[in-house]
Order: structure tokens, then C-alpha cells, then sequence
């Protein structure tokens, strides 16, 4: 119930007065219509978001549909390599990034079950024992005397208002941000470990691309020092090749930096010591460039952890405007103790010995110069923040999901071209080493069309980390396999939390 009262209609007439059982069904029904009172503040309904009906990137691509691998599950797999698989089945276990993700989402699970338990009555327990002697007057002998008891005493603040409850919604919502918090910074990190792996092995094969060409000038090299030990060319131009064979190698020493500081960075994100971990040179022929198939963009508001998020920290943000609101209104406590005392232990549980008590006390707020006030428009002005931030990803999401539409788009006509731009620049080396040999061109024509060659080869591997990288994008920014379902529900954010497991015992030497 949002902000209204609930009502109990008794009888009028009073021939229809209840009888003693009625009226005692009537005062149980009317306290659990108390206790559950009714939730004041607003109720809690997801905001409006600009969502368009179709990708503007989307021309030639189809819907998603249940058996696209690229979207379910391991979507790393689309990539077709055994290495890369292996080692995204190890970030979720091993990287310490996550651990501490799902510990944050196991105390916002705690911190909702402790919020919870503020609906329950308290019951408290104790026992004393006393023994004291008394002043007697003058003349008499002081008396020494025991004096025992024990007892029970409660207490309990019925959620009449909601705060509790409203306070609890809060909570689960939290908890349910911080899972899907969990499951955004796995996407992230299983993303970026697919791009340094690709950028890996790229400049493997750009190693490979520089050790060929400094073959083939290595050749050249011999051919210029022949020609001028025969005296047909000038000094220069074994200089020449001498200066391009050492810039060539050059560049492939360099590769080696850049490989060793992505084989650090797969380590970490793998949970291992960069000294415990290397990977085999190994050429990039083996990754393929996945088909991706684009959903409806209606899907990605279900499909986005990082969406999910902001939409439960919104509905935790609008929970709260009614745990300000509670404020308002009285708080009311009953409270009940009983037990026994007196001064003998043997006899001490017994009826002479016995007392109780019961009472209700209730609080309400006069005068607190606006601070009530304040502190609902601050959680209110909260919550429209978190409308904001919430409306903020889903743009952000269908701008990255278009970035990478368009930029797989324009590399396939972009490839094709640089593809042909190789084989041409490739053709007029080898023309231009044959017309070397004959002695019809200088050997600045030979330079010139080898290092075309080269700057062509190194553009087409570039353009093919970039087609590679993009589609690992855009399956992180289509939500990889993560689904809205796969948040945990108010029960399973509520419930109690397995025991862990006792060590294995150590084994005998």
C-alpha cells in the first residue's frame, strides 16, 4: 500500500455484535494489519529511456536468435582458439579484481538480512545473583542476605509506517546493483583479456611479417655487396641496404617489448605472477573474425549488466525516499519482561517467586526545523540522480553497440582494399629487385618498394587486430551472455550463505 491507510469495518448493529472468538480473530487480524501497516513513499517504477528501434549501424546484420553462439555463454569461443578459451575459464575463479567484486556483493547480502531482522521482535535473556549485607540500626546484628533472579524481557518497534520494509527494498535492491556490478566487471575483464590476447598475438605475427623481411633484405644485402664488388654500383648503395636491414631489425626487437608487457598483463588478469606465466609464440591465423549478429536494441536494456546496475541503484534510490518519509510519522514500541526473583535458589522458579510486566510507549517528532524535510528532498533529489545516471548508461550502451557496428562495418571494405594495396605493393618489390639485378633501375627504387611492401603488410595486420578487437567490443557491449534473469532474486539475496568448506586435513608423510 503506498501512503493510504487500511481500514477495518466493524459491525453497527449490535445484534451482530462478535462473539469472544470473533472478537479474538478480529484483534489478531487487526495487529497484523497493524504490523503490516502500510509502505509510505513512492512505489518504484523503472524510468523512461530513449530507446530506438533499430540500430542506425545495423544495415546487413540480423536479429539475435536463441541458437547464435556469438551471444550465449563462453562467447570467446566465436574466435576459435583453444589458448584463449583456456584462459577465460580462469578469470572467474582466479582474478583478484572479481574476488573482491563478489565479496562486496556478499556484504550488501549481509547488510540486507541485518536491515531485515529490525522487523522481528528482540528477546533478551539474564540472570543475576546477588549478596549484600543491610544496615541493621544500632544495636543489632547487619543482616547478610542472597537475592537471585531471572527473566526474560522483550521488545519490538511494529513496522507500521513501512521504514523497515522500505528500508529492506533498499537493500536487496543494492545487493542486486552489486551483482550485476560483479557480472559487468567479469564482462570487462573476460573483454579486455580477449583484446590484449588478440594484440598478442598480432605483434607475433608482425614478428613474423619483420624476421621474413629481414630475410629478404638480408638478400639484397647480398646482392648490393656483389654488384659492388664487381664494380657496377656505388658504395652507397650497400650502405643502403646495409641501413634498412638494421632499421628492419630494429623494429622486430622492438615487437618484444610490446609482447612482453601484454604476456604481464594476461598474467594479472589470469591471477598469476607475470614470472609464473608465459605464452608460446604462436602466429594469429588461428582467430577468425566472428559473423556477430546484432540484437533488437529493446534487448540491450536486458542484456547490459552495466544497465542493470544503474536501474537497481535507482530503484534502491526510490526506497529510500520512503525510509526518509517513515520519519514523519510516530514511533511506537511494546515491550514485556518477566521472571523470577527472590532469595532462595531452590525455590526460586516458583509461583511467589514470579513477576512480569508489559508496556507500550510511542515518539513523534514536534519540532525539528525542517531536518525531516531536508532529508526526504535529499533522498528525493538522490533518486532523480540516479534516473540520470540510469538513462546515461543506456545511451552510453547504444552508442558503444553503434561505435562497433560502424567500425566492423567500414574495416571489412577498408580490408579488402588494403588487401589488394599488399598484393600490388608486393608485385612492385619483386619488379623492382628483377630490374635491380638487370641494372635498369638504382637501388632507391629497390628501398622504396620494399619498405611499401612492408608499411602494406603491417597496415593489413593492423586493420586485422582492429576487426578482431572491435567484434570482442561489441559482444561486451550486446552484453556477452549475461541476461537480467541472471540476477539473483529477493529470496536468494536473502538467503543464508553456505558455510565454508573445513580444510582437507593435511596429509601424512
Amino acid at each position: 500500500m503506498n501512503r493510504t491507510g487500511s481500514r477495518l469495518h466493524l459491525p453497527l448493529d449490535p445484534s451482530a455484535a462478535p462473539t469472544a472468538r470473533t472478537r479474538g480473530r478480529l484483534s489478531a487480524a487487526l495487529l497484523l494489519l497493524l504490523a503490516g501497516g502500510c509502505a509510505v513513499g513512492p512505489n518504484y517504477h523503472r524510468p523512461l529511456a530513449a530507446v530506438p528501434a533499430a540500430y542506425k549501424e545495423a544495415a546487413g546484420w540480423k536479429a539475435a536468435t536463441p541458437n547464435d553462439a556469438a551471444t550465449r555463454g563462453a562467447w570467446w569461443e566465436v574466435f576459435g582458439d583453444a589458448r584463449l578459451n583456456d584462459l577465460e575459464s580462469q578469470v572467474a575463479g582466479s582474478n583478484p579484481t572479481l574476488q573482491a567484486a563478489e565479496s562486496n556483493y556478499e556484504a550488501a547480502r549481509e547488510i540486507a538480512r541485518a536491515d531485515r531482522a529490525t522487523f522481528f521482535p528482540d528477546l533478551t535473556a539474564d540472570g543475576a545473583f546477588t549478596r549484600a549485607q543491610a544496615h541493621a540500626g544500632a544495636g543489632a546484628s547487619a543482616a547478610i542476605g542472597n537475592t537471585y533472579s531471572a527473566g526474560l524481557a522483550g521488545s519490538w518497534s511494529p513496522d507500521f509506517w513501512g521504514r523497515v520494509r522500505r528500508l529492506t527494498e533498499a537493500d536487496v535492491a543494492s545487493a542486486q546493483a552489486s551483482a550485476a556490478l560483479l557480472a559487468s566487471s567479469q564482462l570487462s575483464l573476460q573483454s579486455t583479456l580477449a583484446q590484449d590476447y588478440i594484440a598478442l598475438r598480432i605483434l607475433d605475427e608482425k614478428g613474423r611479417l619483420l624476421a621474413a623481411a629481414v630475410e629478404s633484405y638480408r638478400r639484397t644485402l647480398q646482392i648490393a655487396q656483389n654488384k659492388y664488388h664487381a664494380g657496377i654500383v656505388a658504395r652507397s648503395d650497400v650502405i643502403s641496404s646495409e641501413t634498412q636491414l638494421d632499421s628492419t631489425r630494429a623494429q622486430e626487437l622492438d615487437t618484444g617489448i610490446q609482447r612482453a608487457q601484454l604476456e604481464h598483463a594476461i598474467a594479472v588478469l589470469v591471477g598469476k605472477a607475470p614470472a609464473d606465466f608465459s605464452l608460446a609464440t604462436r602466429p594469429a591465423a588461428g582467430l577468425v573474425a566472428p559473423a556477430i549478429p546484432a540484437q533488437l536494441p529493446s534487448d540491450l536494456l536486458e542484456r547490459r549488466p552495466d544497465i542493470a546496475e544503474a536501474e537497481r541503484n535507482t530503484a534502491a534510490a526510490n526506497a529510500r525516499v520512503g525510509v526518509q518519509t517513515a520519519a514523519y510519522f510516530p514511533n511506537i514500541t511494546l515491550s514485556g519482561q518477566g521472571g523470577f526473583q527472590g532469595s532462595t535458589l531452590s525455590h526460586l522458579f516458583s509461583l511467589p517467586y514470579r513477576f512480569w510486566s508489559l508496556g507500550a510507549s510511542a515518539s513523534e517528532t514536534l519540532l525539528d526545523f525542517g531536518q525531516r524535510r531536508a532529508e526526504v528532498l535529499e533522498a528525493t533529489a538522490a533518486y532523480d540522480a540516479s534516473v540520470g545516471s540510469y538513462r546515461a548508461a543506456v545511451l552510453g550502451a547504444f552508442q558503444q553497440v553503434e561505435d562497433n557496428l560502424a567500425a566492423l562495418r567500414i574495416l571489412a571494405q577498408e580490408s579488402e582494399v588494403q588487401t589488394s594495396a599488399v598484393t600490388e605493393a608486393a608485385e612492385a618489390s619483386r619488379i623492382a629487385e628483377n630490374e635491380y639485378r638487370a641494372g635498369t633501375v638504382d637501388f632507391t627504387t629497390v628501398v622504396t618498394a620494399q619498405e611499401i611492401e612492408l608499411s602494406n603488410r603491417e597496415a593489413l595486420l593492423a586493420l586485422q587486430q582492429n576487426q578482431l578487437t572491435s567484434s570482442a567490443v561489441l559482444i561486451e557491449a550486446l552484453g556477452g551472455g549475461w541476461a537480467a534473469a541472471d540476477l539473483p532474486d529477493r529470496r536468494q539475496v536473502m538467503a543464508r550463505r553456505a558455510p565454508p568448506a573445513p580444510p582437507a586435513p593435511p596429509a601424512r608423510p
